[in-house]
Parts: structure tokens; sequence; C-alpha cells
């Protein structure tokens, strides 16, 4: 393949990945301005409480999808076209199965559920309604993540793009729709985020009816070791995600014992910023996946170290630039989300913005490495790196800089532990090119 060549798919894939996933993170964020203005801080700090669960079933739908489809790019890049054709119809068995263990939950467990992320008062009944609506849409959840990899590596980027921008749009004018002139309150927006997975994969059927479709559903089960293999290849993605949701909890407890239900408000602004921001590197990292994973199967590991080389180019330039805009107009952007005008929720906030985001130029590194070494089929990596900057330090470095600093010390956990992650990638990375 012709390095001009491969340069013009790196900029397709990855523009095409991006905007999807700028569209998918977007509902959130949606969801997070139009809760703030219609139901104040109390709707704002129960989307926040709920928003880690959402986390734990998106990882999910990931793992299966880009496990899979790395799967079966890797394979078809090896010239196996008939083990590849099974990989398609054992990730849907399996995102089948992981659908309804979430089902179960919203069905029977909400109540506890939300009492163990911390809700009470006004804020539990909120909490409780936005987890049983969520988890109901599992099945589209975990179903619509699938699709979205397999089609994307099938040579379908711009419908993939498509499908997440018009599910996140429809959300939006849902949100509207079902908070202000229907009155629905969190169970509209909860409402207006499960029907975006649905409008997608209504987009994504298209392919299915397309003469470059080359995937489908074939007789064959799922065995232990084809689903390990599966979720081993995905799994970074799931424990992006999951970490995501794990910190949102350990930083709301933190947060309500420092500010209470206001902070847990102003963390919410941030965190949904944040989710906008990663979902940008997390874009890049995916977009070269199927580039990585065929060129690897193949055999042609310079062209795609090469890909990695422009994706970290690319993601490096973005969080610069966004970390500046950050920090210069940190307080219109808190305004923003403000919708009481409430001047403790603004300070924490505007403080929060110019400090978390520091952690911006090393969480690119991290993420689209991680995604890097799963397309790669060097999962251990991906692991290493997903685990260190999701537990193994934003964890004990949260809870110590929030006894020594405060709410500060909240803030500058998570640069601390990008940072100190992409040291010890870089110096992994290192040693093993020596070797």
């Amino acid at each position: 393949m012709e390095r001009g060549t491969l340069r013009r798919e790196f900029f397709h894939y990855v523009s095409m990945n991006v905007l999807g996933m700028l569209g998918l993170s977007c509902y959130i964020l949606a969801d997070t301005w139009f809760v703030a203005r219609g139901l104040g801080a109390d709707g704002l700090a129960a989307l926040n409480l709920a928003i880690p669960v959402y986390s734990f079933m998106y990882g999910s739908g990931l793992m299966v999808g880009m496990g899979g489809a790395t799967k079966y790019t890797l394979l078809r890049g090896a010239g196996n076209q008939k083990e590849a054709e099974s990989i398609f119809t054992k990730s849907v068995l399996l995102a089948g199965i992981l659908a309804l263990v979430y089902m179960l939950l919203g069905a029977f467990g909400v109540e506890k559920l939300a009492a163990l992320l911390g809700a009470e008062g006004a804020v539990f009944p909120m909490t409780a309604i936005y987890l049983k609506v969520i988890l109901l849409f599992a099945p589209a959840f975990l179903l619509n993540s699938t699709l979205l990899c397999f089609v994307r590596n099938d040579g379908g980027p711009g419908l993939a793009m498509t499908a997440m921008v018009s599910g996140s749009l429809a959300n939006i004018v849902l949100d509207y729709v079902f908070i202000f002139p229907c009155g629905m309150g969190i169970f509209g927006a909860v409402l207006a985020t499960g029907f975006a997975p649905v409008i997608s994969m209504a987009i994504l059927s298209r392919w299915f009816w397309g003469r470059h479709n080359t995937f489908g559903l074939k007789r064959t089960g799922l065995n232990p070791r084809a689903a390990g293999e599966i979720a081993a290849l995905g799994v970074s993605s799931l424990i992006a995600e999951v970490s995501s949701g794990v910190v949102m909890i350990v930083f709301n407890l933190l947060i309500l014992d420092l500010e209470g239900s206001v902070g847990v408000a102003a963390y919410g602004v941030v965190a949904n910023l944040s989710l906008v921001l990663m979902a940008i590197f997390t874009g890049v990292g995916q977009g070269i996946q199927p580039l990585v994973s065929r060129c690897c199967g193949a055999g042609e590991l310079e062209r795609g170290r090469g890909v990695y080389r422009d994706a970290l180019l690319a993601a490096e330039a973005v969080a610069l630039l966004t970390y500046v805009l950050f920090a210069l107009f940190a307080g219109p952007i808190a305004g923003a989300f403000n919708g009481e005008g409430n001047p403790q929720l603004q300070e924490i906030a505007t403080l929060g913005l110019r400090l978390y985001f520091l952690a911006l130029p090393f969480a690119a590194f991290n993420v689209v490495s991680a995604l890097y070494h799963s397309a790669a089929d060097r999962p251990n990596r991906a692991f290493l790196i997903s685990v260190l900057r999701g537990f193994v330090l934003i964890l004990p470095l949260a809870f110590l800089l929030a006894w020594r600093l405060g709410m500060t010390g909240v803030w500058l956990a998570f640069p601390a532990a990008e940072c100190g992650t992409a040291l010890l990638a870089w110096l992994i990375g290192g040693r093993e090119k020596e070797r």
C-alpha cells in the first residue's frame, strides 16, 4: 500500500470517526445543558450521579464492538476470510448476553444502585428514574456499538459517522421537546438518550443491503475462548469507559463531602466537557484501528507505526488548542451551564476547568496509545496503559490530594494521573523498542 494512499485513508477514517464520536458525546453534553436549564442543580446532580452507569454500559458495547471488529480485520488482513466471517455473529451474541445483565439490573436493582452512587433527598428519585430507563435500553446501546465498529472496519466510516451524528442530533431535539414543551423532566432527558442508538441502528441497517458489505449473521455458537479473544482485544476500551465511571463515582463522593451537591453539579460541568474531549482522542484512536489492524494482519508493521505517529500529532494538536481556550474562557464556559447563576457553582467550575484540563496533552497520548496497541494485537500493553490511568494512579491520587488540598487537590488528581501514566508508557515503549 502506498504511503500517500494510506495517509489519505488516515484522514478519511480519523475525520469521520472524530465527527461521529463528537456527535455521540454531545448528547451527554446536551443532557447536561437542558437538565441544568430545566431542572436546576438537583437535576444536574442526579444526571452526574447516573452517568457512571452509562459509562459502564457503553464501555461494554465498545469492548465487544472494538474487540470483535479488530479480530475481524486482523483475520481478513491475514487472508483468513472464513474465520473472519463468524466473528460478527459471535460479537452479537456476546453483546446480547451483556445487555440481558444490564436489563435485569434496570428492572430490579435501581433503588439500591442509586443509593450506592450517593443519591439522597430530592436527587434520589431523579437518579433512580434515569438509571432504570437507561439500563432498559441496554440492548440498543450494545448492539449499536457493535454495528458501528464493524461497519467502520468494513470500509464504511462515512455511514458510521452519519449514524452516530444523526442519533445524537435526534437526541438533542428530543431533549428539548421532552423537557420543556412536554414537561417530562429527567424521564424525558433519559428517554431522548435511549432513542439515539435506535435511530443510529436504523441508519446502519443500510450497510447490510449494500454490495460492499462483507459480514453478516452466520450459523455459529459462542464458546468461552472466542468470547475471551473478543473481550481481550476490546478490554482497553471497556477499562477506559469503566474507569471513567468509577472515577466519577469517587470524585462525586469526595466532592459531596467537600462542597455538597453544588460541588457535584460543578463537577458535572467539568466531567461532561471532559467526556467530549476524551471522545475526540478516542475518535482518533478508533479511527486508526481499521488501518493499523489491516497493516499488522498483513505483516506491514512499520506502516502501522506510521499511522500511529500521525494520530499522536493530530491528538496533541487538539489537546493543546483546547486547553488554551479553556484557560482563557473558563468563566463564560462555566456560566453557560450555570442556569441559576449560582456563584458557588460558578467559582468551583471555573477553577476546575483551568486545573482539571492540564491533563489534556497527556490524556491524548495515553488514549491513542492504548487503542493503537489493541489494534496491533498487543492487548497486554493496551491493558497496562488503561489500568494505570483508569485505576492504579488516579484513585489513590484523588484521595491523597483531596485530603491535602481540598477541591484544588480533586481537580489536580486527573492531570497528575495522566502525566504519570504517559511517563510510564513512554518508558515501557522505549525499552521495548531497544529490545
